[in-house]
C-alpha cells in the first residue's frame, strides 16, 4: 500500500510512524510546502520520498491529509479530483463541517472519509511527530455514512491497529463539543499567555515565579498561531458562543472576588470540582 501524507507536521508524521510499527512493508510519500519539512521527514524516517501533489496523490491507496483546516479546504478539490479509483482520502482536520460541505459537492465524496484524531501537543512540525502521539486517543469519524464502506474499514482499521478509539458524530455535532472542548481551552491559554506578557514587562520574573501550574495551563499557548486562527474562523459561531459562555462565568467569578464573598467562592470552585469526576470517568473508559 501507498500512503501519501499532505502536510508532513506532528499529526501526520505521527501517523506514518505509528503505521510503521504496525505495517512495515507500507510505502509512504510527503507532500509539503517547505523544503526543510521534506528533508527532515526524510531524516527522520517519517517518509520514503517527497513529491509533488499531483504525482503523489495519482499512486496513492491512500492520501492523508493533515495540513491546517483552511489548507485542507483549498486542496480538497483538488485531490479528489486526482484520486485513483478504489483509493481513499482522510482528512484529519480540527474542524468539519465547511470541510464535509466541500466534500459533499464533489463528485468523489464516497471516496473522502472525515476524520479528527484527539491528539497533538503545542509543538508543531516533523521534529515534534513522535510514534506514541495517536495510540490510546480517540478518533471522530463524521458522516461516515456517506463513505464507500471499503474506505471506511480502510480508516477505521488503521487507526484501530495503532490502538486508538473511535467515536461518531455529525459535523455538526463534533463543531459545536469541540469549540467547548479544544478550541475554547486554547483561547484561554493564548489569553492568559497575553494578559501576563502584557502586565508583567519584567520576563524574568514571570520565569522565576512561574510554577509548574501556571506552566501547565499555558502550555497551549505555545501553539501554532498558523493552525488555529484558521479552526476559530471556520468554527467561530461555536467558538463565540463557548467564549460569550466562558467569560460570563468569568465575570461572575470577579465579581465574587470584589464583594469578598468567600462563600460564594468557595461554591463556585466546588461545582466546578465536579469536573474531576467526569475526567476520570473518562480515563477509565
Amino acid at each position: 500500500m501507498t500512503v501519501s501524507i499532505i502536510g508532513i507536521g506532528l499529526l501526520g508524521g505521527s501517523f506514518a510512524l505509528a503505521i510503521r510499527e504496525k505495517y512495515a512493508k507500507m510505502y509512504f510519500i510527503g507532500v509539503d510546502t517547505s523544503t526543510v519539512n521534506g528533508q527532515l521527514a526524510l531524516a527522520k524516517g517519517i517518509v520514503d520520498e517527497v513529491l509533488p501533489l499531483a504525482e503523489a496523490v495519482s499512486q496513492s491507496t491512500l492520501v492523508v491529509m493533515a495540513t491546517p483546516v483552511n489548507t485542507i479546504i483549498d486542496l480538497l478539490p483538488t485531490v479528489l479530483d486526482l484520486l485513483p479509483a478504489g483509493a481513499t482520502v482522510v482528512d484529519l482536520g480540527s474542524t468539519k463541517g465547511l470541510i464535509c460541505g466541500i466534500a459533499d459537492a464533489h463528485a468523489k465524496r464516497a471516496q473522502f472519509v472525515a476524520a479528527h484524531p484527539m491528539a497533538g501537543t503545542e509543538n508543531s512540525g516533523p521534529g515534534a511527530a513522535f510514534k506514541e502521539l495517536l495510540p490510546g486517543k480517540n478518533l471522530i469519524i463524521c458522516d461516515r455514512e456517506k463513505s464507500d464502506s471499503d474506505s471506511v474499514v480502510l480508516v477505521e482499521s488503521l487507526f484501530r491497529d495503532i490502538g486508538m478509539k473511535l467515536f461518531y458524530m455529525t459535523p455538526k455535532e463534533h463543531d459545536l463539543h469541540l469549540a467547548y472542548v479544544s478550541h475554547l481551552s486554547h483561547i484561554s491559554a493564548f489569553a492568559l499567555g497575553l494578559t501576563v506578557l502584557e502586565k508583567e514587562k519584567d520576563e524574568q520574573a514571570i520565569f522565576d515565579m512561574a510554577s509548574t501550574g501556571f506552566s501547565s495551563t499555558v502550555r497551549l499557548a505555545k501553539s501554532s498561531p498558523q493552525m488555529w486562527a484558521p479552526i476559530f474562523d471556520q468554527n467561530r459561531v461555536n467558538v463565540s458562543d463557548a467564549l460569550a459562555a466562558y467569560i460570563e462565568f468569568l465575570q461572575q467569578f470577579k465579581q465574587i472576588i470584589d464583594e469578598q464573598d468567600v462563600a460564594s467562592s468557595l461554591d463556585f470552585m466546588q461545582r466546578a470540582n465536579v469536573i474531576r469526576r467526569v475526567l476520570e470517568g473518562i480515563e477509565k473508559r
